[in-house]
């Protein structure tokens, strides 16, 4: 691989902080660049690069799911070589759908919530952020306890661009949902994936939400367009797991540190998932939100 193509894989792998969406949008965008720059690249080449990003991150099924959406698209055969438009063409139309599902999504979650409400949320979604963005557009009045979100803590990050959209937030660490959970009148979460199973995959920790929430009877939202389907279930997942040193413990022989990023989460403990086609109910706590009963 040359280093426009080693630089793309790299900044995949090295991304820890950007929610699905944003993460697979990222990617995309430097495909396109690389193609824009490469027009005379060859077909094993850019399958082979289209591979290689598909199973760099496998807890990001958006993106694996618009590559190979690509992919099936412009190598039926999976050899013949399109032109670079059709290549181009294809590419810029699935970025589209992407970036209108994560749109559809965050209309109708907003369409569910009520003036006043008080949001809690996990991680820092990119679809979340849209959401955020959609309320404050629509000026109807909430706030916001993120979670610190560690390790990465992007919930820094999300608590700053609230904070410059002038929205109130408040930075809790990930050990305090339980108790802001009751000060919550909804939970709201991302998605990396959602399995064959009955079960979704998240940051570590959402399961966690989810319990609190359904603990306490606070409605829990998952928000999760159809890029996120997967035939993979609960038992077959692989789940993402990074460097121990990310949570600067102390070393030792009989010390083993873990940092597996992401975790499965039953269905069942959340009130519905919504998609770009709308709201799913799975069955959770709906108190406060009379849009769902």
């Amino acid at each position: 691989m040359n280093d426009q193509r080693d630089q793309l894989v790299r900044r995949l792998r090295d991304d820890h902080q950007s929610g699905a969406t944003q993460l697979a949008l990222n990617t995309l965008f430097g495909l396109r660049e690389f193609l824009e720059q490469q027009a005379d690249v060859a077909a094993d080449e850019i399958l082979e690069l289209a591979s290689t990003l598909r199973v760099t991150r496998p807890s990001m099924v958006p993106l694996n799911n618009a590559l190979l959406r690509w992919q099936q698209a412009v190598f039926p055969d999976g050899r013949s070589r399109p032109d670079n438009q059709r290549l181009l063409e294809v590419l810029e139309a699935i970025i589209g759908h992407l970036q209108d599902a994560a749109g559809r999504v965050a209309r109708h979650a907003a369409d569910l919530i009520e003036p006043g409400a008080v949001i809690l949320t996990h991680s820092n979604s990119s679809v979340v952020q849209k959401l955020f963005r959609e309320l404050y557009n629509r000026k109807t009045s909430f706030s916001v306890i993120a979670t610190l979100s560690g390790p990465g803590n992007e919930g820094a990050r999300l608590a700053e661009a609230l904070d410059r959209l002038t929205i109130p937030v408040t930075l809790i660490t990930d050990a305090q949902m339980g108790l802001f959970m009751a000060r919550a009148t909804v939970a709201v979460c991302g998605c990396d994936s959602w399995l064959a199973d009955q079960h979704f995959v998240n940051k570590s920790g959402t399961y966690l939400m989810a319990l609190a929430a359904r603990d306490q009877g606070k409605p829990c939202l998952v928000l999760a367009d159809s890029f996120r389907n997967s035939d993979q279930t609960s038992r077959t997942v692989q789940l993402e797991e990074m460097s121990g040193k990310e949570l600067n413990g102390p070393s030792g022989t009989f010390i083993t540190t873990r940092n597996i990023y992401f975790e499965t989460v039953p269905e069942r403990l959340v009130s519905g998932r919504l998609t770009e086609h709308g709201l799913v109910r799975t069955g959770g706590p709906t108190a406060g939100m009379p849009a769902m009963d």
